[in-house]
């Protein structure tokens, strides 16, 4: 198997394909995503092997300003990461020193969240403190049913 380093450059309303290391291997697609298959057949077809045979490496190719406002919006996400993460941290440091003097819901009304949110919170900052992440709770169909009337009772109405 042979692996090819594939370019892709924007031509109107196509993906104009291009194999550096095969001269005159051409190819285009309408979208991004079917560069990787028509680059293929195009390699397979030149060196009269199977599409399957060859692996390629689709390397988009952007205009200046369209790898600036990616990498700006790239940049934008991992500061986003970091302060989604600095204000769990502050959750968790709040509800715990909150709820030392005051109930969960009390603390809830503070913190502006739900009083199950700041239960929550507790818990993953007690893992979090033990250096275990936080965990998840699965919940299948075994979980515990609020008291009630029982599924197949039937009411009935009585007379006044």
């Amino acid at each position: 198997m042979s692996a090819y380093r594939v370019t892709a450059r924007r031509v109107g309303e196509w993906w104009a394909l291009e194999v550096p290391d095969l001269p005159g291997v051409f190819s285009q697609a309408k979208r991004l995503d079917q560069a990787d298959e028509s680059a293929r057949e195009a390699i397979a077809v030149m060196l009269d092997v199977e599409p399957e045979d060859v692996i390629v490496e689709i390397e988009p190719v952007l205009p200046q300003e369209a790898k600036d406002v990616v990498a700006a919006a790239k940049s934008a996400q991992r500061e986003a990461r970091k302060a989604a993460d600095r204000e769990r941290e502050a959750m968790q440091r709040a509800a715990a020193v909150l709820t030392k003097q005051l109930s969960q819901r009390d603390a809830s009304r503070f913190l502006g969240v739900s009083f199950q949110r700041v239960n929550q919170l507790l818990k993953s900052y007690s893992l979090a403190d033990r250096g275990q992440p936080a965990r998840r709770k699965a919940t299948g169909g075994n979980a515990a049913k609020a008291p009630g009337r029982p599924k197949n009772e039937r009411r009935t109405k009585t007379a006044a």
